[in-house]
């Protein structure tokens, strides 16, 4: 597979798909092939999924939570994001695996190695080239979060916002674990500024992360 694959992970409120969103079109700006895909999402099944992870009001246990995302990322793997690194697209992804170590993990409580054995079944060889972690203070995301949500009339709903500022602390803690074990993939952009000072910065991590 000759493209490349850049993940952003990151709490509720980081800014995740705006940063998605405003790198696709500088890397597009600078001559790549980019396909923008979201997790939950970009698949028929994933975006049936998306809906039912992202309703509160439906119970779930913490493994058939782990087991739906799963499901959802398998389907955008293996229809998505291989054939379009295999034609030499680059591929930026709003949330991916480590999303599920840090809030089903960390955040649930689910058995992390076991969680890294479902990664692997449902991705095989996909691992991203460059993971960008927006991190975030829990309260001012979890506030950021639920003014945007507020606005659409689904804060009552979204299941990780219902869950408040403890749980989200822990899922930091578990993205910025993630990413001390695993420097060499993993750049922490401190979210600060204005979103176009944040994806500054994530341009900066690709072009020393992957030479462009």
């Amino acid at each position: 597979m000759t493209g490349k694959l850049i993940s952003i992970e990151g709490i509720e409120g980081a800014g995740k798909s705006t940063v998605a969103a405003r790198l696709t079109d500088r890397l597009r700006q600078s001559g790549h092939s980019v396909l923008e895909l979201r997790e939950p999402g970009s698949t028929p099944v994933g975006e049936t999924l998306r809906t039912l992870l992202k309703d509160g009001t439906i119970g779930l246990a913490p493994l058939t939570e782990a087991f739906l995302f799963e499901a959802a990322r398998h389907e955008m793997a293996i229809r998505r994001i291989r054939p379009a690194l295999a034609e030499g697209q680059w591929v930026v992804v709003d949330r991916f695996y480590d999303s599920t170590t840090a809030y089903q993990g960390w955040g649930r409580g689910l058995d992390v190695e076991m969680l890294c054995r479902m990664h692997k079944d449902a991705c095989g060889e996909i691992v991203p080239d460059l993971t960008l972690l927006l991190d975030i203070d829990p309260a001012v995301g979890l506030d950021r979060a639920r003014s945007v949500t507020r606005g659409q009339g689904e804060t009552a709903r979204d299941r990780f916002e219902q869950e408040g500022i403890a749980f989200l602390k822990r899922v930091r803690e578990g993205f910025l674990s993630i990413a001390r074990a695993e420097p060499n993939r993993i750049v922490v952009i401190p979210v600060t500024g204005d979103a176009e000072t944040v994806v500054e910065c994530c341009l900066r991590a690709v072009r020393q992360k992957l030479g462009r």
